[in-house]
């Protein structure tokens, strides 16, 4: 039997990102049973990948010690293909008829997904992300978000408070969208985060009109967060693991940037664009930022200039 190892980041974003890799491998051995090493955080992303044979949850530990751990587990077997994006050495010993390295490639392409597509001979035609859900995740989709007026998403909250955008303008946002003479008339909104960010997604929430108002804020598993995208119209939010979540369900994705390169990591598919303020990156983030007492950042991308975005992407789609 084939098996695939996939080595993917412990970020939420990074390990959507890398999903068109893993799809690519699927295609180039059909049948193949796939174990997916990842942190924690994504390990949700991957429970739909078809022929998944396990799931390595790799929490970091001092001095390197969790690739001890995932070499152990993995050591045993023979493998058809190890896909390491991680760069661990250890991946190197194990035994596999090919092994694949992201090594200089995330240098020497700008975005994520190109890098990695370099790997596998696509760099110019990088094979794009893609979650994978199950009848479970869908059906709880369709409960969350039953039938009826069209859906806006929103992803308010971000890892760092500087690339937040502030939660009155996302409120604004939503309500220019959905009313009169938006581009979703009549919408609903949901409003997307994990239950641990609820103090900042709240603003949001009380600032939206109640009976239109979808809370998704809370546990829901990562794969059911996805299908619920999947059945919104149009999902807007800060750069951050959602976003690219979004992207990879393969919903319209508008990502708002500031303090982040979107060279790098805007939402990746013909349905996505990024948006800014008037000043590019190096103009809004200064050489000397202090993480601990981190303003934001976010405060040259107004509503107007949002809204903008949000219809030419919207009339993109027509």
């Amino acid at each position: 039997m084939r098996r695939i190892l996939f080595i993917t980041s412990n970020r939420l974003g990074d390990a959507a990102l890398s999903t068109g890799v893993l799809a690519h491998m699927l295609e180039r051995h059909p049948g193949a049973r796939v174990t997916v090493v990842c942190g924690p955080v994504p390990a949700g992303l991957f429970q739909g990948v078809p022929g998944l044979e396990r799931i390595i949850e790799l929490p970091k530990r001092k001095h390197s010690l969790h690739w001890w751990d995932m070499w152990f587990q993995c050591v045993p077997r023979l493998w058809e293909v190890v896909v390491d994006l991680r760069n661990a050495p250890l991946s190197y010993l194990l035994a596999a008829k090919r092994q694949i390295h992201l090594g200089k490639a995330n240098k020497k392409y700008d975005h994520r997904v190109t890098a990695m597509g370099s790997l596998v001979g696509r760099a110019d035609d990088p094979p794009a992300p893609r979650l994978w859900t199950l009848p479970e995740h869908d059906a709880e989709a369709l409960r969350l978000i039953p039938d009826g007026a069209p859906v806006l998403a929103l992803g308010p909250t971000a890892n760092w408070s500087g690339k937040t955008w502030p939660a009155e303008r996302f409120a604004e946002l939503a309500l220019r969208l959905t009313g009169d003479g938006g581009i979703l008339p009549g919408g609903r909104v949901a409003v997307i985060a994990h239950s641990s960010e609820r103090e900042m997604a709240q603003p949001v929430l009380d600032a939206l009109p109640k009976d239109r108002l979808l809370n998704l804020v809370g546990d829901a598993p990562l794969l059911t967060i996805a299908a619920c995208i999947r059945r919104s119209a149009l999902y807007i939010g800060n750069d951050s693991g959602l976003m690219h979540v979004a992207a990879a369900a393969g919903a319209p994705t508008l990502g708002l940037f500031g303090p982040s390169r979107e060279i790098n990591y805007a939402p990746w598919g013909p349905k996505c664009r990024s948006v800014r303020g008037e000043k590019s990156y190096d103009e809004v983030f200064p050489a000397d930022y202090d993480w601990r007492n981190a303003p934001n950042m976010m405060m040259e991308l107004d509503v107007d200039t949002a809204e903008r975005a949000a219809r030419r992407l919207w009339e993109d789609l027509e």
